[in-house]
């Protein structure tokens, strides 16, 4: 061998031992500066993807001295059990699907709400379905969706038929419609949540009664013996259910009606009144063709009342009664969720209505006759354990299907309510190494960077990106089921998509994951930078922005000309606008959409004992609004 060769030799073995010893040491660090980390974040779990697109931002301007960690998690009480039993339990949580029979086992981990101011901005009448059965307080929730009918005035207008004003009215107008060859009324039944709302808007006078409290009470004390429906109530929503049915002329394959079908056939005039919330309202304005109106659930005994449910439940860690100043930063947090800006903000984008004494939420010229039904406090709040939703949409579905009268509906709704819940769950994964959810300037945020390997070695890619809403946290030293393994994966359709890309289109790519581009995610705090796999990026921030400094594979700036193969992981709705900019010629038609959403692929790699990839130094972090040194893991 050359002299020349044996120097070049030389030196390629010592700048990849310098490279392998450098990510040694920044995944490396002692226990004094991962207890600083930890006390120096406040973790804020969001139970959807686009509250971190949007809310999430908000939040943090409100607070621009904190440094709070969104982490978009799971709509799922189950996951922060999970959370718990591996003792790392968010310091804020909110969940959609709620009810307090499915919090009751996480009662011990939760601050007490119960004296604090937050709980006295509340209507009582909302409260008592937040109220322990020990008369404490966990969970707060923030305002509220409406859940209703929505009719579409310009058909009414054109047949001539007197729109809705009661039951007797509705379907008098459902039959009208049905003579002249369309479908008064349809509804996504293909869904849990549109069974369960269906079965009770159509008797919130009677739910909302003394006898239906009473019982709500019972059913979501889970030390009662009484966990079933009740014997006054319940056979009369069944009936009430059951003649909706015959009065719609609802068929068979309803059950199979998704959203996608509803919305089709309302924009193409096949349907006259769906079942749809305030928000979906405001979406059809846009449509040509479409006068939304949105309408109550109308009791067969005359009342009408507006089904709600809350945009998010919130409730925040017992752990932070030991720390003063950081049970004063998550009070900021939960504050700035309560406000009257705070809850406007998410108005912007769904109309709704206020829980709150203090907040006045301005309804939508569309939504502007809804507001007799707040004045007079006709807001009913959804009864939404995991066990209703399930029986609701296993039982309304056979009652469409014609296997259950009333009476059968009743009986196997109750069953199912009583019969014993299996609590073994079938471990199908250990994981013997632990990785933690922190994020550090120099080297990145540990578990990400572990999924993110995974799935990059697993997808065959030479680089992998994914935005900081696609994992859910930690890698624990756990068992798991294969609902906890599909759980590490944010739950909104995550999907993967592939391309090769040169150098530079990479590189372009990543900037604009980085700095953000018009229509286009764009990272508000260091939490919510990317995480990528095969390469390093080097980022720089500079008052509240970021800039993309430089792309290094192997210690090395990447060549603009070179071929990589590409894995991103993305929502299509997000990734869209970047392969618009990018690749115009083609969009999003030019990546390859890999079959199986994210979580399903990772579930299954970890169920088969696919091996975890190590930590990547995957992010350089030059923030000059931190402290000098601050998360650097070479010190």
């Amino acid at each position: 061998m050359s002299k020349k060769n044996r120097v070049r030799v030389i030196t390629a073995v010592a700048a990849a031992m310098a490279v392998m010893l450098l990510g040694m040491l920044l995944w490396s660090r002692s226990a004094e500066s991962d207890w600083k980390e930890k006390e120096d974040a406040i973790s804020v779990y969001l139970w959807s993807a686009d509250l971190m697109t949007d809310y999430a931002p908000y939040i943090q301007s409100q607070l621009p001295d904190m440094n709070i960690e969104f982490v978009v998690g799971n709509n799922d009480l189950d996951f922060y059990r999970f959370m718990m039993e591996n003792d790392a339990m968010p310091d804020l949580i909110t969940n959609r699907r709620f009810s307090l029979y499915d919090a009751k086992p996480l009662n011990d981990q939760l601050l007490d709400l119960t004296y604090t101011q937050e709980v006295g901005t509340i209507y009582l009448a909302y409260l008592e379905n937040y109220t322990n059965s020990d008369g404490t307080v966990n969970w707060l929730p923030l305002c509220a969706e409406v859940d209703g009918l929505i009719a579409n005035k310009k058909m009414f207008e054109q047949y001539d038929i007197d729109l809705p004003t009661d039951y007797d009215s509705f379907i008098a107008a459902c039959q009208a419609f049905e003579e002249k060859g369309i479908r008064g009324f349809a509804a996504d039944f293909a869904y849990d949540y549109t069974c369960l709302e269906i079965l009770q808007g159509l008797s919130i006078p009677e739910l909302t009664s003394m006898d239906g409290q009473f019982w709500r009470h019972q059913y979501e004390d889970t030390t009662s013996a009484v966990n079933g429906l009740d014997d006054k109530i319940w056979p009369g929503a069944f009936q009430r259910m059951e003649q909706f049915i015959r009065d719609t002329n609802m068929q068979e394959d309803d059950v199979w009606l998704d959203h996608g079908k509803i919305e089709e056939m309302f924009q193409n005039g096949e349907v006259a009144i769906i079942r749809g919330t305030g928000a979906q309202v405001i979406e059809y304005e846009a449509v040509d063709g479409i006068d939304p109106l949105f309408l109550p659930y109308f009791g067969q005994n005359g009342e009408e009342w507006l089904l709600t449910y809350p945009a998010f439940q919130v409730a925040l860690d017992r752990n932070l009664e030991s720390d003063a100043w950081r049970k004063e930063q998550a009070f900021r947090i939960l504050d700035v969720m309560l406000s009257e800006e705070g809850q406007n903000f998410l108005a912007q984008k769904k109309d709704v209505i206020p829980y709150s004494r203090n907040v006045k939420l301005e309804l939508s010229e569309s939504l502007s006759n809804l507001q007799p039904y707040i004045e007079k406090n006709r807001l009913y709040v959804r009864l939404a354990s995991n066990d209703f939703f399930a029986a609701s949409k296993d039982v309304v579905q056979k009652m469409i299907r014609g296997e259950y009268g009333a009476e059968q509906a009743y009986a196997a709704f109750d069953a199912r309510l009583k019969t014993p819940k299996d609590k073994t769950e079938e471990t199908v994964r250990t994981f013997t190494q632990g990785y933690e959810n922190i994020f550090y300037q120099q080297g990145g945020n540990q578990a990400f960077s572990v999924m993110a390997g995974t799935l990059r070695k697993h997808y065959g890619s030479d680089v992998l990106l994914a935005p900081s809403y696609c994992f859910t946290g930690a890698v624990f030293e756990a068992d798991y089921t294969e609902e906890m393994l599909e759980n590490m994966i944010m739950p909104n359709a995550l999907e993967a998509w592939q391309r090769e890309m040169t150098g530079n289109e990479l590189k372009q790519f990543i900037r604009i994951l980085v700095e953000g581009e018009d229509g286009c995610f764009k990272p508000f705090n260091c939490c919510s930078l990317p995480t990528v796999s095969g390469i390093t990026i080097e980022v720089e921030e500079k008052d509240g922005s970021y800039q993309l400094l430089g792309v290094l594979e192997d210690g090395k700036e990447i060549r603009e000309d070179k071929l990589y193969g590409v894995t991103c992981l993305d929502k299509a709705c997000y990734l869209e606008p970047i392969a618009n900019i990018l690749f115009p010629q083609e969009g999003l038609a030019g990546f390859r959409k890999e079959e199986r959403l994210v979580r399903k692929e990772w579930s299954s790699f970890c169920r088969d004992d696919g091996e975890l990839s190590k930590p990547e130094c995957y992010m350089i972090l030059h923030d000059q609004s931190l402290e000098k040194g601050k998360g650097d893991y070479t010190e």
